[in-house]
């Protein structure tokens, strides 16, 4: 039972995690404090079962109890790690963990296989340990060191071992690593491979200073390790490599090929660790040995080394030898060899060292310790004193006299302490200090005052501070002065300041280590201090301070520790002078100072100790560290203990015990697993198999506590082994005796377990194979035995047998109910099929649950409970009763609605509710939740509603009267006021599904005719209750749409048989039915004021269970804390998650869908209910409105005319997205009345002031990327698709309202944050996110986001497109990577592509056309314009580039016949209307060469079809050629409009050779030739060669060749100037288009020519003019004259028109008419003509052209006088005749009049350029005609 414990305390861990909150623990509250007792007595329990477990696995008990025991422990540390995470902060820990439970995580903290198996928990342990215990976590940690350090050891040996390059920088770092375990594995080999590795390196010429460096550093951490046989191994190694370069067996070897193998030893650092530490090894032998035959070998080797190995190794031994000096001997051959060193520049010639280290060392020799060394280091002395230069002026003599005195010259009783103050103040002023040491070298004062000086100024340095002030006065080149001065002849004068100068130098070098190193190099210096100790060897202060003096001069490398540390300083740190400890051992050191390296600055500290190490879990762990890494992982080791042979590679104190073994086998999954299924299939009893179940049980819990879920790895591993087999004989056969059933019991609660593990990612292997076990052919035990048999029946006496038959029938409804649920994202088809007859033999079989042959009132609850839930997992499949191959849908359910409606009838009905009713509230909850699922299927199963009177009931049938009862749905009323907020939802969404048919409707409310106010008033009353739950309102909403779909008529009559409601005033007598009874009960409830309120009271927030968040205006004795009902586990939308979205008027038809919530979750849901108040029930519902009649009365009445309630639940997204639906629903039936009462309430404002794009963005980036802090993936989820249907619901109802009154919406206070939020809404970024209903959710939020705007553009486009264009601008790079995405789904999501390309397209056709409104204006208006962002925008160039691929791509791939393909040309029709940059990027995607291919393949197909003319226009009609032409010829003309590079390439095309092709079709289509005229509008435009391409002659034939339309031959111009021709033209728009055409192409010279041989132009002479009062032009005298005001524009096409007879004298007649477009053109043309010298004299010759420019000076209009003014000067202009003409007194007083006036109306004429010239143009024609 311990695996069902567990399981339930893991579901428990969940709730405690959403009740209990982390602050409790600073909570000091009674209530705090008893729950904190509770909490850590829980904890402590387990942590006591924790140890009990670990502490049980010793070998006496038998194997099962082991594994029981490991898997426990392993369970129960997972629980109990989780638990602690989600109550107890880590750093709350210390405070309040118990001490068991800190005992027990220290135990798991070294559990090496759950830290591999299961690492977040062990991290978590971690971290709790290191808050607990310091002791145990130090622990711990330094175990966890030791493990890093076995791991780093075998990979260190395995690769080295490995063939090929190696990585040696790595090696080198896993080598210094493995040093840190040494004292536990003591694998020795690996020091061997390592030396053999340094020298490798010092071999290799190619080898980085990084490597060297770092090679060397861990060598010498081994000739210093603290383990004794690891230092003796690494000498030996040495010398043996020593040996091996150096021998004399490599005597005939190339030197050079093996000394450099030694180079690793030749390093100051190595030199010094042997030296300091391996000679004088105190503990071994051994390395004593080792270390000195290393050095013997290395000086004795000279002969065996090359040059270059001998001077890098003399480099080496320089710094070293003031230790190595320590062991010179004349007795020991090793001392010899040191001694040699000193005596070779004396007696060997060459010498061995430099000379002043030579010097050096044998001064040194005088400190040592033996007294024959120190006298051969006086001779040695001698001969260099007597051989230095200016020797004989120098005292003393050097005789054997004087020497024989000095053997122990520095060996003195009382040494100097070398000690010097560092004051924080000066007490000396530095005057002072500079006056004293100017009288000490003033050679002008007495000695006596010098000396005296001298001893004040040894001690005034006795303060380091004071140095600085007599280094600068050079001190120290003084006192080397006198000391030189003091060894001449006549030195005997100055010897008095020789002492106090010694002690000033000594103190000044003692502090200052760069002047020692710089003086130590001066040998002059040196054997001038030995001459002054030997003139004073009698005197001991002096030669003390000399042998001082020494020792900081000849010691001065060894002193500093910097030099040998591993990681030397970049800067050196000033320190005291120290010398190393095995230096005061050797030396008779005439000084006292400290000492350092007593023990090898290059020893680690190893991180386990022998007390730690003798801990069992610490060795453990230890050991099974090693063999995981010995063995590289887990899987290689465990296969290694299952492998026959053995090899023994380590010491057994290393090998794995049995215990070891076990526990590795339990705790890795994957092996625990295979053991089990093993097992199973060998097992000989019951109990072993029980077992084996039991146990896979626990491994799925812990992947579940270790939060892995299905891709932990048990469910992994069990997809990779074949468990069906071994479970399957279990699963065949009908359990024969109690041992069988309990068998089954396991093995199905663990088939269940595992569904539920992988629901999320349901194997289909797995699906179909418990699928065809279900569905075998009898005998079939699984579904069997949900139906006990009669035999069975009748003999169950036995209580216990009884219980095992119950609780296997739970397991198996358990395990039939995870079934269900793990089908909604299988695909595959063979497992569907299986599915879906197993839905209806399953619904048969629970249906025989159902009807059991006792009476109704004997059922067993829990059983029927059980039962009815299955069927409420079943019910809500859809088909789930369709694949009966015996039964016909319609039957199956008609069984389940009569049974189902016999329970209700049964035990709730008839008794009364729950409140009488013995019956369990889940059975209730159950049927309900059965019946909703039932109506659904009944409804997609039979769409006729004639099923809808079985749902009718006879109440009081079961009494004694047999009198007739009332049939209806009266039963369905109780339910709704019934205690549980859930079975109230439920019933009102069965109300809300029987009522979308009309048939519901009017039985519903029938059946409420005997409560007060009827259907409507207490669906009304429902909803406005503002102590009702969210869901429950909710549905209480979707009947009241439901209701309102049907018409309903605005008075009594009978035409109607839907009245819709009634109200009846008993006072006046008043009654009214449908839509004004509607708006009088909307009024009498306060029906708007009551959504404000809710709107108020609305809560966006998640699933919680925060107790502090309560209504705004709730006091805290009122307030509902159960008011937060995001029940969302309770019912789902599918109108979020369909591709379909229903309309308004069936929204709840498909927006009720319960699914099952008691096996749907992995936790328990909450269920927040607002009960009534107190008594409450369904009397007092029926008493509400006890003063009305049937229908509500408009009386004051105390509930519904209530002020609105202060104290309120909280409303939830659900309920806001209802309201905005019944909102919508009600503007359709009343849509002025609405619209006010909407605008009176001001709701748009609040509803839309709940639009947060933010919040939705938030919450999306939780779900993209989870933060640790962040609330569980199901509840943020749920909260994102509630608010996206919230979005959703409320923009249909603002589509809604821009339909009713656009003023509505079109504030600016509710405009600008509503389109902020659309776009925010539109550009949040769901890449991430994979949960498809989620996807699909957005995905119909953004449709119903694009159908707003579009709306919105289509109503108020201009108003709106500043505001819509703003808020794009804001997130632009976003919102076309949106458009690309929408654009994309043209095949998944219709609905989206559609809205998103109807959407674009008007807003670039709003774009258009302020564009064209704002071209002749001065436009100051600095906001971003949809063609900014389009062109202008370099950031996102190529995302717009994708964009524009993506339309072209959509357009080009659908067929023509398709929608969406329309839909694609279109919004590309206007994106190339605006965009520069699109056209550019069409052109580069050949969309002209593609268009106008398709204009050739169209004419191509329909000459073909002309050669069958009886099908030609059908054919045309079915194939979509002529919407294909069009669409071709629209996309060209926005191509090249305006774009000269489109039109160069349309031109390559030859796109007017391809109109001329189709000319003759398009004559037969006007709104064909309307585009194509278009288009060669366009084509035309200052495109000269456009025009003469026009004009080229095509040979092309047609088959159809009609009466006037010209033949072989022609071109396509004279097509269009036939049909330009024709008087008049069938369509307005077509002449008008033509005119334009014809009007750009007459710019061009080559269609000049081709006009004036069609004599197209004599049509003009006949145009008709006005007559009678109508003084305007017709339409087609505007376009010739618009066709000759561009010919004018060239000489020759005025010379064109002059050549018409009369045309001057018509066009003067013209100009008296007026157009409201072009008043002036006549004007104009004149105008033109009269620049022309040629046309001059016909000018001048017609006196009504000279009368009506004449008269034009004395118009009222600037733009004539302008023009007339301007056409008189350029007739005068160098014409001499026109003066003449022109000089009549009336066109003079004219214009001097007109300039005259000119001159006073325009003061400043440079303001306005046409004034200006205006002034030009009568200023010169007054001087030339006066003139």
């Amino acid at each position: 039972m311990v695996i069902r414990v567990l399981e339930l305390l893991a579901e428990d861990v969940i709730l405690i995690g959403e009740a209990v909150s982390a602050d409790i623990w600073d909570d000091n509250s009674l209530f705090a404090i008893d729950m904190k007792e509770r909490l850590l007595t829980v904890l402590g329990s387990l942590g006591e079962a924790m140890c009990h477990h670990k502490s049980s696995v010793s070998l006496e008990h038998p194997e099962p109890v082991l594994v029981h025991h490991r898997m426990a422990f392993v369970s129960i540390s997972l629980l109990a790690v989780r638990l602690l995470q989600t109550v107890l902060p880590v750093e709350k820990a210390s405070h309040f963990l118990p001490e068991p439970l800190s005992a027990a995580l220290f135990l798991v903290s070294l559990d090496m296989p759950i830290s591999l198996e299961y690492p977040n928990i062990h991290e978590a342990v971690v971290a709790y340990l290191e808050q607990l215990n310091s002791e145990n976590y130090s622990i711990y940690k330094r175990t966890a060191e030791a493990v890093y350090s076995i791991e780093c050891t075998c990979n260190f040996l395995s690769d080295v071992g490995k063939e090929g390059e190696k990585n040696l920088l790595e090696l080198v770092e896993l080598a210094d690593q493995a040093l840190r375990s040494f004292s536990y594995h003591q694998h020795f080999p690996l020091i061997k491979e390592f030396i053999c590795i340094c020298s490798k390196i010092s071999k290799s010429a190619q080898a980085s200073p990084l490597l060297q460096g770092e090679s060397q550093k861990v060598f010498l951490r081994m000739l210093s390790h603290q383990l004794l046989q690891v230092r003796v191994e690494t000498y030996h190694c040495c010398l043996e490599i020593i040996k091996d370069c150096l021998g004399v067996h490599n005597a005939s070897k190339p030197v050079s090929s093996l000394c450099n193998g030694i180079h690793f030893l030749l390093h100051p650092k190595v030199l010094y660790e042997i030296s300091a530490f391996g000679i004088q090894e105190p503990k071994n032998e051994q390395v004593n040995a080792a270390a000195k035959a290393i050095l013997l070998y290395l000086l004795q080797g000279r002969l065996m080394m090359t040059a270059p190995t001998w001077n890098k190794f003399i480099e080496a031994l320089c710094p070293v030898i003031p230790v190595l000096q320590g062991y010179a001997d004349t007795e020991d051959p090793l001392g010899n060899c040191i001694l040699l060193l000193s005596k070779a520049g004396a007696e060997g010639g060459e010498g061995v060292l430099p000379e002043t280290t030579r010097l050096k060392s044998v001064l040194r020799l005088l400190m040592v310790k033996k007294p024959s060394v120190r006298l051969l280091a006086l001779k040695l002395l001698a001969c260099h004193l007597t051989g230095e230069e200016g020797a004989d002026r120098k005292r003393p003599s050097i005789d054997a006299r004087v020497l024989s005195r000095v053997t122990n010259l520095f060996i003195v009783k009382k040494p100097i302490e070398l000690k010097l103050d560092d004051r924080r103040e000066l007490i000396i002023k530095l005057e002072t200090v500079e006056k004293v040491y100017e009288i000490f070298i003033s050679s002008d004062i007495d000695l006596v005052l010098r000396k005296s000086a001298a001893e004040q100024l040894a001690v005034i340095m006795q303060d380091i501070k004071m140095h600085a002030v007599v280094k600068k006065l050079c001190l120290i080149d003084k006192i080397i002065e006198y000391l030189n001065e003091c060894v001449g002849q006549d030195g005997e004068v100055v010897e008095c300041l020789v002492q106090p100068s010694l002690t000033l130098l000594r103190k000044v070098l003692c502090a200052d280590p760069g002047m020692r190193a710089s003086l130590s190099r001066q040998p002059s210096l040196l054997t001038l201090l030995f001459r002054v100790s030997l003139i004073f060897h009698e005197d001991c202060t002096v030669v003390t301070e000399v042998g001082a003096l020494f020792c900081l001069l000849l010691f001065d490398e060894v002193s500093r520790m910097d030099m040998w540390s591993v990681n030397p300083p970049s800067k050196p740190s000033p320190s005291a002078f120290s010398l190393p400890v095995s230096v005061f051992r050797r030396y008779h050191l005439p000084i006292h100072v400290l000492g350092h390296h007593a023990v090898s600055p290059y020893a680690i500290v190893l991180p386990l100790s022998a007390d730690c190490l003798a801990l069992k879990p610490v060795s453990d762990m230890l050991r099974i560290a090693w063999n995981l890494s010995w063995y590289h992982g887990s899987d290689n080791l465990l296969k290694q203990m299952n492998s026959k042979t053995k090899i023994q590679e380590f010491v057994d104190t290393l090998t794995l015990s049995s215990e070891d073994t076990l526990t590795l086998k339990v705790t890795h999954t994957a092996t625990g697993l295979k053991d089990c299924l093993h097992s199973v299939a060998q097992a000989a009893a019951h109990r072993e198999v029980r077992a084996a179940v039991t146990r896979m049980s626990f491994y799925f819990l812990n992947d579940r506590l270790s939060l892995k879920g299905g891709t932990g790895p048990c469910g992994t591993t069990l997809q990779s082994l074949a468990w069906h087999t071994a479970l399957n004989r279990f699963l065949q056969v009908l359990p024969a005796c109690t041992e069988d059933e309990k068998l089954l019991i396991d093995i199905i609660h663990f088939l269940n377990k595992l569904l539920k593990e992988q629901r999320k990612n349901a194997s289909v292997e797995l699906l179909t194979w418990l699928l065809e076990l279900f569905l075998r052919q009898s005998p079939n035990p699984l579904l069997d035995l949900l139906v006990p048999t009669e035999p069975q029946t009748r003999e169950e006496t036995d209580d216990i047998r009884t219980a095992i038959r119950q609780q296997l029938q739970k397991e198996l409804i358990a395990l039939f109910n995870t079934m269900l649920l793990s089908f909604t994202a299988v695909t595959d088809r063979k497992c569907l099929e299986l599915f879906y007859v197993f839905q209806t033999q399953l619904a048969l079989k629970l249906l025989q649950c159902l009807r059991v042959t006792d009476a109704p009132h004997f059922y067993g609850l829990p059983s029927l409970e059980r039962t009815l839930r299955g069927m409420a997992h079943l019910t809500a499949l859809p088909g789930w009763s369709s694949h009966s191959p015996l039964t016909k849908p319609l039957e199956v359910c008609v069984k389940y609605l009569s049974g189902l409606l016999e329970v209700i009838t049964s035990f709730y009905v008839e008794r009364g509710g729950n409140a009488m009713s013995f019956m369990g509230k889940g059975v209730t909850k159950s049927t309900i939740l059965c019946l909703l699922h039932l109506s659904h299927e009944m409804m997609a199963q039979d769409q006729s509603s004639e099923w809808m009177s079985l749902w009718f009931l006879p109440l009081g049938s079961h009494s004694d009267d047999h009198s007739p009862t009332q049939q209806g749905l009266a039963w369905l009323i109780p339910l709704w006021v019934d205690r549980d907020p859930e079975v109230r939802f439920t019933s009102l969404g069965l109300g809300s599904a029987l009522t979308t048919l009309e048939s519901g409707c009017a039985a519903l409310a029938n059946s409420c005719q005997n409560i007060s106010g009827g259907l409507w008033g207490t669906v009304v009353n429902i909803l406005l209750d503002q102590w009702e739950c969210s869901m429950v309102r909710r549905e209480a909403s979707f009947i009241l749409q439901n209701l309102l779909v049907i018409p309903m008529p605005s008075v009594i009559t009978k035409d109607y048989t839907w009245q819709g409601p009634c109200v009846h005033d008993e006072d006046s007598g008043l009654a009214l039915v449908g839509k004004p009874a509607l708006q009088a009960l909307l009024y009498h409830c306060r029906f708007y004021e009551h959504l404000s309120q809710m709107v108020k009271h609305s809560y966006l927030g998640r699933y919680t269970f925060d107790l502090n968040c309560a209504a705004p205006d709730a006091t805290s004795e009122g307030s509902d804390l159960n008011g937060l009902d995001d029940s969302f586990k309770f019912w789902r939308a599918p109108s979020r998650i369909s591709s379909q979205d229903p309309g308004p008027s069936s929204l709840s038809t498909s927006e009720t869908m319960v699914t099952p919530s008691s096996e749907s979750a992995d936790f328990s849901p909450l269920v927040p209910s607002a009960a009534p108040l107190p008594g409450a029930s369904h009397d007092q519902f029926v008493a509400q409105g006890q003063h009305e009649t049937a229908c509500p009365r408009l009386a004051h009445d105390p509930c519904l005319a209530a002020a609105l309630p202060r104290q309120c639940v909280l409303v939830t997204p659900p309920l806001l997205s209802a309201a905005c639906g019944l909102l919508d629903g009600l503007l359709v039936v009343a849509p002025r009345d609405t619209a006010n009462a909407v605008r009176h309430a001001r709701l748009l404002e609040r509803l839309c002031s709940l639009a947060d794009a933010t919040l939705l963005e938030t919450r999306v980036q939780e779900l993209r990327a989870p933060l640790p802090s962040s609330a569980p993936a199901e509840h943020t989820q749920a909260q994102v698709c509630f608010l996206l249907e919230y979005l959703s619901s409320l923009f249909r109802l603002l589509q809604s309202c821009l339909l009713v009154d656009p003023d509505l919406v079109m504030q600016a206070e509710l405009l600008n944050p509503l389109t902020t939020n659309i776009i925010g809404v539109l550009t949040i970024c769901t890449k991430d996110l994979l949960d498809v209903e989620l996807i699909s959710a957005f995905y119909q939020t953004w449709t119903h986001l694009f159908n707003l705007l579009a709306t919105l553009l289509r109503k108020t486009g201009a108003a709106s497109l500043p505001s819509i264009t703003t808020g794009l601008a804001k997130r632009w790079a976003a919102v076309i990577d949106l458009l690309c995405t929408c654009v994309g789904l043209s095949a998944t999501c219709p609905a989206l592509y559609t809205a998103s390309l109807q959407f674009l397209s008007l807003l670039l056709a709003e774009e258009a056309k302020r564009c064209l409104q704002d071209k002749d204006k001065m436009n100051l208006y600095h906001s971003p314009t949809i063609a900014s962002l389009l062109d202008e925008t370099q950031e996102n160039q190529k995302s717009l580039e994708r964009f524009n691929e993506v339309i072209i791509q959509c357009y080009e791939g659908e067929s023509c016949r398709d929608v969406l393909k329309r839909l694609a040309a279109s919004a590309l029709m206007s994106l190339l209307a605006v965009s520069r940059r699109a056209q550019k990027l069409a052109l580069e995607a050949d969309l002209i060469d593609s268009c106008v291919e398709r204009m050739k393949h169209v004419a191509a197909q329909l000459n073909l079809d002309a050669l069958r003319p009886a099908k030609a226009a059908l054919r045309r009609k079915e194939d979509g050629f002529i919407k294909e032409l069009s669409m071709a010829m629209q996309l060209l003309r926005n191509c090249l409009y305006q774009n000269e590079e489109c039109k160069e390439a349309a031109l390559r095309a030859h796109l007017a050779p391809a109109l001329h092709a189709l000319w003759p079709w398009l004559l037969m289509d006007g709104s064909l030739m309307h585009a194509a005229l278009q288009l060669l509008c366009v084509y035309t435009a200052n495109f000269p060669r456009g025009c003469s391409s026009v004009c080229w002659s095509s040979s092309g034939q047609h088959p159809v060749q009609a009466a006037g339309r010209g033949g072989p031959g022609s071109s396509l111009m004279l097509c269009v100037l036939r049909l330009a021709s024709q008087v008049p033209l069938e369509s307005a728009a077509v002449q008008q288009v033509a005119f334009l055409c014809l009007a750009n192409l007459a710019l061009c010279h080559d269609c000049k020519g081709v006009i004036q041989k069609s004599n197209f132009l004599q049509n003009f002479l006949s145009l008709t003019l006005p007559k009678g009062g109508n003084r305007h032009l017709g339409s087609l005298a505007v376009l010739w004259l618009k066709l000759l005001l561009n010919m004018s524009l060239g000489e020759d096409g005025q010379q064109m028109i002059l050549r018409l007879d009369g045309c001057l004298d018509f066009l003067t007649e013209l100009s008296r008419f007026k157009h409201k477009s072009s008043p002036h053109l006549p004007l104009l043309i004149l105008h033109n003509i009269c620049f022309s010298p040629a046309s001059k004299p016909k000018v001048l010759a017609n006196e009504k052209v000279i009368s009506a420019l004449a008269a034009c000076l004395e118009s009222e209009n600037r733009d004539a006088q302008r023009v007339g003014a301007s056409a008189l000067w350029a007739l005068i202009h160098n014409y001499q005749k026109a003066k003449t003409t022109l000089k009549n007194p009336s066109i003079k007083r004219r214009v001097d009049e007109a300039y005259s006036l000119a001159k006073k109306t325009f003061s400043n004429p440079e303001e306005n350029p046409l004034n200006a010239y205006y002034l030009k143009c009568l200023e010169n024609l007054a001087q030339q005609l006066n003139s």
